[in-house]
């Protein structure tokens, strides 16, 4: 059974941490293999977000080989919260990002959900489709609470990882790197972080785009961002926030593709349960902060 609001706003206080406002918006980036069977912490926080009971939910699976058979398991879940309506966009070609009818519910909808999968096909389905325009413009405006897991969270950058390997130094060839969903533009995410040993992949990643922030997110594992910019950790496992902005020297443009890659004075963060970054100023936030 899905745990009610009241046990969920005891665990929340358990940890230290408020339980979120149900009508406050916000982007859940999600590792992947996030818990759909028992207390089910982010899905219910993502429900919440969208307005628990009156939530109307559009739950895009494009990135699956199945979206029909993901999208389901999806609408049971938030059906089984007591969700007022929810809706598979089951987009297979990108003429279907612009039907009027899909677009009409982006605008009814109170919260978009971006299932796993391969996030090349989602990106080559939506990216700059009218569809997506209207998602990403009601996520600006604070209107709509977006949430992706595994491919949905890595869309979420500005650069995006396309795909890569693990169990190396860092290195060019680490990392393949294509255009993401932008919603927010200044991250690079990676998603089954520690699960998959990605850290120099994605140190690989900040290499070639030291300009941006990057995000590591383990399975089970939620970074939530709010509109001013902070972001909190919930789930099992850790957000790895990687921060090139005092980075001193990279041999990047002057490596081969296999060569190692050096990288001076980047900073690393390992953000656990009930943690908080401030995105924009980049700084830690004190526990009793």
């Amino acid at each position: 059974m899905p745990k009610s609001d009241i046990m969920l706003q005891l665990e929340f206080q358990h940890h230290g941490t408020r339980m979120p406002q149900s009508t406050k918006t916000a982007i859940l980036v999600i590792g992947g293999a996030e818990d759909k069977v028992h207390g089910r912490e982010i899905l219910h926080t993502f429900f919440g977000r969208c307005g628990s009971v009156d939530a109307r939910i559009a739950i895009i699976p494009s990135a699956s080989r199945e979206p029909a058979l993901i999208g389901e398991r999806y609408v049971s879940i938030f059906e089984d919260m007591g969700a007022k309506e929810i809706r598979v966009l089951d987009i297979r070609d990108r003429a279907q990002a612009e039907d009027l009818e899909l677009q009409q519910y982006i605008e009814e909808c109170t919260g978009v959900f971006m299932t796993g999968g391969d996030q090349l096909r989602l990106c080559g389905l939506l990216a700059d489709t009218p569809l997506m325009e209207k998602v990403r413009q009601r996520v600006q405006q604070g209107e709509i609470t977006l949430a992706g897991t595994s491919a949905g969270a890595a869309v979420m950058g500005h650069h995006m990882i396309a795909g890569g390997g693990s169990g190396e130094s860092p290195n060019r060839s680490l990392v393949d790197m294509a255009t993401g969903l932008g919603i927010i533009p200044e991250i690079i995410v990676d998603q089954h972080f520690h699960n998959r040993n990605r850290m120099a992949r994605l140190m690989s990643a900040v290499a070639a785009h030291p300009e941006r922030l990057g995000i590591g997110i383990d399975e089970d594992t939620c970074a939530m961002f709010e509109r001013d910019g902070m972001l909190q950790v919930m789930g099992k496992g850790t957000v790895t926030i990687i921060d090139p902005a005092e980075l001193s020297y990279t041999n990047h443009e002057q490596s081969g593709a296999t060569d190692p890659l050096s990288l001076h004075n980047l900073r690393v963060h390992i953000l656990s349960y009930g943690d908080r970054y401030h995105l924009h100023k980049r700084c830690l936030i004190a526990p009793d902060g």
